[in-house]
């Protein structure tokens, strides 16, 4: 049956001011409802800290996405802005909803399938992933008691530095609400491959969505280590090369912060991988075969509690997480660093919530 008139008029009014609509709404004007005819039905994600830096292209790209079906955007400073903005891009099969403050953040994340995590603090010069942490361990730890309490079967992917705690943090969030799942409990490290990818494919002169860089370890400097002897298309390094290209890629955020000189870190390339990972995520939830991707994860591949990996994404999340494989000298000397400094991130963020 067609639309009146006025119901027309009311969904129109829905696309252009969301937040004259009520999150629970039964009538035929739920937000979940207000999409292009003949959209596909797709996944529900919530994006956390959609108002910022990495957050608001996060949004624009993960809108243009036709696997989301629903898109929730949360911030404590914003996001109604940001999705009145982004509400005019013509991929109508997205529905944006903008979520203001504590307040509104259950709202926000009930009933969705995927949550992306990019709120806190950016890094600013002379700043290390650790000098992050007062501030967004909280953060992160307040939105991760919002999932479990309203979303807790969701697949979660965790931006927000420094990475090798916070996720450590947000599995003992989930562990005192009894809801832990370490297949869907994801540290994004994408950028890091993203980056090695296209630093490999220059040196070889090829076009980097040809490159496969396995990127493990962790997210934060001496703890990223690049299998550059896995690289596929199989290829050699020079010592020389191998150095170069192992400490740009370690050091691929701090380019990006010294470059913008205090305006910012690596936000719009972090936005790409971000929706890279996610658009994996949801390709797994999908029943995809074959989606294999690096994450920061609960795995058993090291001594470690949390290392990232290789691994299979599908209904259930991480479903596996693969070992190694061989190493180089240099890799496996690389590999005992990484170890070292994971270990006192790790711990970290485990002593933030138990203290």
């Amino acid at each position: 049956m067609q639309p009146s008139t006025a119901e027309r008029i009311a969904r129109l009014s829905a696309h252009i001011s969301p937040s004259n609509l009520q999150m629970g709404e039964s009538s035929m004007l739920e937000r979940a409802n207000c999409r292009a005819k003949g959209g596909a039905p797709g996944f529900k994600v919530a994006i956390l800290g959609a108002a910022g830096g990495i957050g608001q292209p996060l949004a624009m790209l993960m809108k243009m996405n036709p696997l989301v079906s629903v898109l929730h955007l949360y911030d404590v400073v914003n996001s109604p802005g940001v999705t009145a903005d982004i509400s005019h891009m013509d991929t109508g099969a997205v529905v944006s909803a903008g979520f203001l403050g504590q307040k509104e953040l259950e709202a926000a994340l009930t009933g969705m399938d995927l949550v992306v995590i990019p709120a806190g603090v950016p890094r600013k010069p002379g700043m290390t992933r650790d000098d992050l942490f007062n501030i967004n361990a909280g953060i992160v730890r307040t939105l991760c008691e919002g999932i479990a309490k309203c979303c807790p079967n969701a697949l979660v992917n965790l931006i927000s530095n420094p990475v090798n705690s916070t996720v450590p943090i947000a599995a003992e969030v989930f562990k005192k609400a009894g809801i832990y799942d370490p297949k869907k409990l994801l540290g994004v490290t994408m950028l890091d491959v993203v980056r090695a990818n296209t630093f490999v494919a220059e040196v070889l002169g090829l076009d980097p969505r040809e490159v496969d860089v396995p990127v493990v370890g962790g997210h934060a400097g001496v703890t990223i280590l690049p299998l550059l002897s896995q690289v596929k298309p199989p290829c050699s390094f020079t010592p020389e090369e191998t150095e170069f290209l192992t400490k740009h890629i370690q050091d691929g955020g701090t380019e990006v912060v010294q470059a913008k000189a205090g305006a910012g870190s690596a936000t719009l390339s972090m936005a790409y991988a971000a929706v890279k990972f996610a658009d994996l995520c949801l390709r797994g939830l999908r029943g995809d075969a074959g989606i294999v991707a690096c994450a920061y994860v609960d795995s058993k591949v090291t001594e470690l509690p949390f290392f990232a990996s290789k691994v299979r994404l599908g209904r259930g999340g991480a479903e596996e997480v693969y070992q190694l494989g061989p190493l180089n000298e240099y890799e496996r000397i690389g590999l005992e660093k990484a170890k070292q400094e994971l270990a006192t991130s790790i711990q970290k963020g485990v002593s933030f919530i138990k203290k």
